[in-house]
């Protein structure tokens, strides 16, 4: 019987050593294979764009200014002008006429005006001979006044015919490209109808809006006399890069209150017209890191409106960190704190993993990352 009892012990822990054994080589299998990379830092270039709105540097509407017939147009839409060609011709005959109505009532003035001066010096001697009173004199000199002062009044009036008449010809206030022109020849048109509009493309102003910590950085690097933030680039619509460098200039003096952003405005040069008021397009800014830490996108997860990765520690486990983004670029993240060169994070996959299990490690090195 205890021989019997022998035997039954041996089998038993013979057993239970195969299924000790069975569950650790379990375990094992059930490791997750994951891509792991170590963190170093790396001077690199970092691109941020920016959806923009192109503008002339003068967008002028040309108004009529007076009511009439439009007679002529001398240009045409597309057409490049000079300060002062004439643009377009609006009928005159009725501010010829007034124009000569009051001439006429300026000479006519003029006449009774020298015809008053003469009563006053008729006047004038005979009061000296003491024929008539002073008081005819003081009467004489105030007609003579009113003369003189309708005169005035009449060359006002003469001045304000000339000026509309001259409202009649429409010219370019600066050198420029024509807009589409609305109304056709022997169209009737009022004071403040739309003729076209001429913009100046030589050099335009491109509008971008950045956040408020954008708008700090760029400040401090101002400050410490960076001038480089100052130099932007521009995208056009079709993707392809726009020659000309430009440069920022100015912003706008109060944040928008919905989207918290602010305008800035950069000035490009626009020697061969390509650029048009109204395109689209990108501005681009580039700025020169030193020693950054570079983490891949598919590396960051979000919980409560924060950042975190998977670091991996020396026995293999995960362990969840937080970290601050400074910028974003393309699929990777620039670190501003919280992860330190050296240490090891997840790649890939962080969906599927939990804080405190073991994995297995598949090494990639970031230069490979950074490659794809």
């Amino acid at each position: 019987m205890r021989h019997y009892t022998g035997i039954l012990t041996s089998l038993t822990a013979l057993f239970m050593a195969g299924c000790a054994t069975k569950g650790e080589s379990t375990n094992k299998e059930a490791l997750k294979s994951l891509p792991v990379t170590t963190l170093v830092t790396k001077d690199t270039t970092l691109h941020r764009s920016y959806v923009t709105d192109i503008q002339a540097v003068q967008n002028v509407e040309i108004r009529a200014r007076v009511n009439g017939f439009l007679d002529k147009i001398f240009i045409d839409e597309g057409q490049e002008v000079k300060k002062g060609q004439l643009l377009f011709g609006i009928s005159d005959a009725e501010y010829r006429a007034e124009l000569v109505k009051a001439k006429a009532v300026l000479s006519s003035l003029i006449a009774e005006s020298k015809a008053a001066a003469l009563e006053v010096d008729r006047v004038t001697l005979l009061v000296d001979k003491k024929v008539i009173a002073p008081s005819e004199l003081e009467v004489a000199n105030a007609k003579l006044a009113a003369a003189q002062a309708k005169i005035e009044e009449a060359r006002s009036a003469v001045s304000n015919a000339e000026m509309r008449l001259s409202y009649t010809s429409i010219r370019a206030p600066f050198d420029g490209i024509i807009d589409r022109i609305p109304l056709k020849k022997g169209s009737l048109i009022s004071e403040g109808t739309l003729l076209t509009t001429v913009s100046d493309t030589r050099e335009v102003y491109a509008y971008f809006n950045v956040s408020e910590t954008e708008y700090l950085q760029y400040n401090k690097a101002l400050a410490k006399g960076d001038n480089s933030y100052r130099k932007v680039a521009l995208v056009l619509a079709d993707g392809a890069d726009y020659n000309q460098p430009g440069n920022i200039e100015t912003m706008e003096g109060e944040f928008e209150e919905n989207t918290g952003s602010i305008a800035f405005r950069a000035r490009f040069p626009n020697p061969s017209k390509l650029l048009k008021h109204g395109a689209s397009g990108k501005v681009r800014l580039t700025t020169e890191m030193d020693s950054a830490i570079i983490i891949p996108q598919k590396a960051v997860f979000e919980m409560q409106d924060k950042n975190y990765v998977f670091v991996v520690d020396a026995a293999n486990r995960v362990k969840m960190k937080n970290f601050i983004p400074q910028a974003r670029f393309a699929h990777f993240y620039i670190v501003k704190s919280g992860l330190t060169p050296g240490e090891r994070i997840v790649c890939e996959g962080v969906r599927n993993i939990r804080d405190g299990i073991e994995i297995a490690p598949r090494s990639l090195p970031m230069d490979s990352l950074l490659s794809l």
